[in-house]
């Protein structure tokens, strides 16, 4: 049975998508209200809340099969401050790396490392921080490539992500797992330049992995949605009509096409700050209908709450996401455990990664690398 540590961990979200065939050996929050879901859903066994940088490896047991960072995106994404990796909260990558480096000098180097971020990481400081990262990788004798893989193939969300994947030396690949270049769809055309921006000597270095791409989703934002909320209410019309009035004349007529076709519709709305024909900012309500949200966040603003719409019957109506359709969202079952709190589990959700891309990888990359690692170790 493979084991593993989760540092970053949230709620364990990439525990779930590993899945039960996988041991979890140690992790790692610095939330304590985050750890304290964890403890809820998975138990507190080896699950220490504190700041990464105070892990020492005699807390880490044996050399696990996978170490899994889903490290704070805050300083490298676009609505953040763009401090990169220098920032507070992305520098702790560096707190984490340094621990990867005292158990590789321990010989206890986890066989594959992988790490989750925004896809801000490819050109926070004009590459720079995407170029340490995969300098990180080959320093210390691993295997690199990234992958961009967007939740919206497996879930209604539109949330793409970047994933860097290290394997250690002694790991034999497979020639099925990687590609000689770039494949669609997990090396789009921003992962190509930021490899090309990248020293010739380290870009060479790089490897395009390659899982095959999974089978068209078949659930729609509108099939996750609640008819009768856990937890929020719907708004007065008055709400909702305050909510119409903030949208561009583009998005009234997408609210109007909607309705003009008679049927439901499921619609998903942020506000964000626009710029008027003037120049001046204002508050804009944005409406999708394409059965799929946008991607969630974490609730530090009005704007960053996600609401839904739904048409039908030639009636409007309008409301906050609940938690638990958030949580569908990222994959979750529905007898995964949420705060108390609605924002509690806003914030928890919108900083968690998407279940089914971790199943996707796992079983197509990690659990195919792991099988030849464990049988060239069983013939030795």
């Amino acid at each position: 049975m493979p084991e593993f540590y989760e540092f970053f961990a949230g709620g364990g979200m990439a525990r779930a998508g590993l899945g039960p065939a996988w041991t979890c050996r140690f992790a790692n929050d610095f939330d304590e209200r985050k750890a304290a879901v964890y403890s809820l859903n998975w138990g507190a066994a080896g699950l220490k809340a504190g700041d990464v940088a105070t892990v020492s490896p005699e807390e880490l047991p044996g050399r696990a099969d996978l170490a899994w960072a889903s490290f704070p995106c805050q300083d490298l994404s676009l609505a953040g401050a763009q401090a990169g990796l220098r920032g507070e909260r992305s520098g702790t990558f560096f707190s984490f790396w340094r621990l990867m480096q005292r158990l590789a000098a321990e010989g206890r180097g986890p066989r594959i490392i992988a790490l989750e971020n925004v896809c801000g990481a490819l050109t926070s400081h004009g590459g720079r921080d995407f170029r340490a990262i995969c300098e990180a990788f080959l320093d210390l004798g691993y295997k690199c490539g990234a992958l961009v893989i967007d939740a919206a193939l497996f879930v209604p969300q539109s949330r793409p992500r970047l994933f860097l994947v290290g394997v250690a030396d002694d790991i034999a690949i497979p020639a099925g797992l990687t590609a000689r270049a770039p494949v669609e769809p997990f090396h789009p055309a921003t992962l190509r330049r930021a490899v090309e921006t990248l020293p010739a000597d380290i870009a060479e270095q790089l490897t395009w992995w390659a899982p095959p791409p999974p089978a068209r989703r078949n659930s729609a934002f509108a099939d996750l949605i609640e008819d009768d909320p856990s937890k929020g209410s719907w708004h007065t019309p008055a709400q909702t009509e305050r909510l119409l009035s903030l949208m561009s004349p583009l998005h009234r007529r997408r609210v109007e096409d909607a309705t003009a076709a008679g049927e439901r519709r499921v619609g998903a709305v942020y506000r964000r700050t626009r710029r008027d024909a003037e120049g001046r900012k204002v508050q804009r309500a944005e409406v999708r209908f394409d059965e799929v949200s946008g991607c969630l966040r974490t609730p530090a603003g009005g704007s960053s709450r996600q609401q839904i719409l739904v048409v039908e019957g030639g009636n409007v109506r309008s409301r906050l996401l609940s938690p638990r359709e958030a949580a569908r969202l990222m994959g979750l079952p529905d007898d995964y455990r949420l705060p108390r709190g609605a924002t509690e589990a806003y914030h928890l959700l919108g900083d968690g990664v998407a279940v089914d891309v971790v199943r996707h990888l796992a079983r197509h990359l990690f659990e195919p690398l792991l099988g030849i690692a464990k049988a060239a170790r069983s013939a030795a």
